[in-house]
């Protein structure tokens, strides 16, 4: 009841004391000013100047030539893509996996995530306006899964004009791909409206000498996206967007010597309206509603083509928001309410999971004299089936002078215990074994004892809710710019608790264990990032992005400290206990990743060359040596280096065509990379009438 009315008393409060605008500062105000969530969620700060940020421009994206999402992220400093077992690329962030990085589009948020990873390569870049790149905790604005950071992808505004434009793009590359987009937008007095569609296909490709599977089977999808804009008036406007995706993909796999042949297929749908009401030059009101749905399907055939497997995945997710802003002065003061409806029917599942949840939250961007820039924000998540979270944040921006400003910000970030962790209940029929839920666990484990499946039990309880991941996240930075120098570091540590991990509670009378999910382990991860750009003329760039980082287990390094934990000597086969410099830190993290960049433009011919140059260190993905943790003993995959190449010739204002390579010198690992599948040669033209 205190909850209810809380939000009782802020929308009260919301309507009378709100701010519009977001506050300007000349020290980087035609980057960081950007960092605006605009047009679909509202024109308030994601992240001011105090906040560690990065923008992708549009320019860029299309002078790479790129086509999906994920081929322009692993392209940005401290950003990696990592692929899961399913094939799905996520990101890894600030050295934190992809399950703690929320991924918006306009805004929103995005579902459908395979064991917490949500794959990047099912979003088109073709009609970007520009990726923002919010770096650390940001649950405050966002809650849950935002605990790493936030990538919002900002797609091109629908204007109103009433001359109709028509753009078109077709992109051919290795492996039989082909990437078609089109883009129409027409308006009429106070009716705007744009329609995207794109259509993309490929064969695939296979890193093994496999006769059967391929590495990446053969798949298609499309997406198309409507866009509606009406001004009833100066101080009134609705927002209309859509998008809808759908994907199929054959499904091969080989056990025991038998061959099995399906299809995977994927449908997704979101819808957004969004109504803004500018009620004075200080004031404004913004009324959101979202709703998504993501579904799959994927099956297996045997070879008398009799159904051997199939997996279902349904989920929805329901979201209305009213948030409104008060501007005085400088200063900005936003407050904001809503409600959280998320459901999921799968496989594996025996009921629908539910999870809802209220939040309220607020944020203050103050401006006091000339020099300094303070945000505070919070969030208050009051969740039905986990620990309801608080997520404060604080951020300070100290412009020291014309040139050079620092700045420093400490934030927490949770990550709620998803769906999958709470309900699973999923026995692997070819192994044996099986894997709980939580909040399933304790009953599924009587009846299997009462049914005489169990050897024994290790006696662990389920009394206590599952508690959802939390992290407190700490940045410290500055911003030089001054003539053609452009220098802007960040320093991050990031501490995270009640990390969800696996454990096996019981053991089958098939000798096969029984899991479910507990909070167990601490992590830490730190490190820093530098971005550095040098314009030498007019028609030069060169920027140099670097990324130092350390990520590890607090639990190892306090047992490595107490001498329990032992390698052994591959050749003598001889125990020792390992020191803390043994010790190299969590899987699939690098110490260096860097990147070089030249944009190089010749008018007289009106061709820009763009290349890239990546650089990832050593890592390790398996424990060879059998203790269960990564140290200089196992094995590693090797550090390398990638090339990309793009040229682009502009004919006239409507017609460009371009060139290029991707994984220029054809770097291969077909055993560890399996989301590098060797050099890439494209071709694209694009046309606007």
């Amino acid at each position: 009841m205190k909850l209810k009315f809380y939000i009782i008393v802020l929308y009260y409060f919301s309507f009378h004391i709100s701010a519009a605008q977001v506050a300007t500062d000349s020290v980087k105000s035609n980057q960081l000013q950007e960092v605006v969530i605009t047009g679909t969620r509202t024109q308030r700060s994601v992240a001011t100047l105090p906040l560690p940020t990065q923008i992708i421009t549009g320019e860029s994206i299309r002078k790479s030539g790129l086509s999906r999402l994920n081929e322009i992220i692993q392209e940005q400093t401290g950003l990696i893509t990592v692929p899961d077992f399913g094939g799905s690329e996520g990101i890894q962030m600030q050295g934190l996996d992809a399950a703690y990085v929320m991924i918006l589009i306009d805004g929103q948020p995005l579902f459908g995530r395979s064991a917490g990873t949500l794959n990047l390569g099912r979003i088109t870049i073709n009609n970007i306006e520009r990726i923002e790149i919010v770096k650390g905790a940001s649950s405050c604005l966002y809650g849950s899964e935002a605990l790493a950071g936030v990538v919002n992808i900002i797609t091109k505004k629908t204007e109103i004009t009433e001359k109709l434009k028509t753009k078109v793009s077709y992109k051919h590359a290795s492996f039989n791909t082909n990437d078609v987009s089109t883009t129409v937008e027409y308006g009429k007095k106070k009716i705007g409206m744009e329609l995207f569609a794109n259509y993309f296909n490929t064969d695939g490709y296979d890193l093994t000498d496999h006769s059967f599977t391929q590495t990446v089977e053969p798949y298609s999808n499309f997406t198309i996206q409507p866009k509606i804009k009406i001004n009833f008036s100066e101080a009134f406007n609705l927002l209309i967007n859509s998008r809808i995706y759908n994907q199929n993909q054959d499904y091969k796999s080989e056990v025991n010597v038998e061959k099995y042949s399906g299809e995977s297929r994927i449908n997704e749908w979101n819808n957004s309206l969004l109504l803004n009401h500018q009620i004075s030059d200080k004031f404004k009101l913004v009324y959101d509603l979202y709703a998504t749905n993501y579904k799959a399907h994927e099956f297996l055939n045997d070879t008398n083509n009799q159904l051997f497997d199939e997996s279902k995945f349904n989920q929805w997710f329901y979201r209305p928001e009213i948030r409104s802003h008060y501007k005085t002065g400088k200063n900005t003061i936003s407050f904001g309410t809503g409600l959280n409806v998320e459901t999921l029917d799968r496989t594996f599942f025996e009921t629908k999971a539910k999870l809802n949840s209220e939040y309220i939250f607020g944020q203050l961007e103050w401006f006091i004299k000339e020099k300094w820039n303070v945000l505070v924000g919070f969030r208050y998540d009051n969740h039905h089936q986990y620990q309801s979270q608080f997520s404060p944040k604080l951020g300070i921006n100290y412009k020291w002078n014309e040139y050079f400003s620092l700045k420093t910000s400490v934030g927490y970030g949770y990550k709620a215990p998803d769906l999958r962790q709470l309900y699973l209940d999923f026995t692997n029929s070819a192994v044996g074994y099986t894997v709980l839920g939580y909040n399933v666990a304790e009953e599924r484990l009587a009846e299997l004892s009462s049914q005489g499946q169990l050897l024994f039990s290790n006696n662990f309880t389920f009394s206590n809710p599952l508690k959802p991941e939390s992290s407190v996240n700490l940045n410290f930075g500055g911003y030089y710019k001054k003539s053609n120098v452009t220098i802007d570091y960040n320093l991050f540590y990031n501490i995270i608790k009640n990390l969800i991990d696996t454990r096996a509670i019981a053991q089958r009378t098939n000798g096969q264990n029984v899991f479910s999910y507990f909070n167990v382990d601490r992590i830490f991860t730190y490190g820093l990032e530098l971005n550095t750009a040098y314009k030498t003329s007019s028609n030069l760039t060169f920027s140099i992005g670097y990324q130092y980082l350390i990520a590890k287990d607090q639990t190892v390094v306090d047992k490595i400290k107490r001498g329990e934990i032992f390698a052994r000597d591959p050749i003598t086969l001889n125990s020792f206990r390992l020191k803390s410099s043994d010790y190299f830190g969590l899987y699939n993290r690098s110490n260096h990743t860097a990147n070089m960049k030249i944009n190089y433009q010749i008018p007289t011919i009106k061709t820009t060359v763009n290349m890239r140059v990546f650089y990832r260190s050593k890592y390790g993905i398996f424990d060879s040596n059998n203790n269960n943790i990564l140290d200089q003993y196992d094995d590693f995959v090797k550090g390398y280096f990638l090339t990309n190449l793009t040229l682009t010739k502009d004919f006239n204002n409507a017609f460009s065509m371009q060139i290029g390579v991707i994984n220029l010198m054809d770097y291969k690992d077909e055993t560890n990379i399996p989301n590098l599948p060797g050099r890439q040669l494209f071709t694209k033209i694009e046309y606007q009438f």
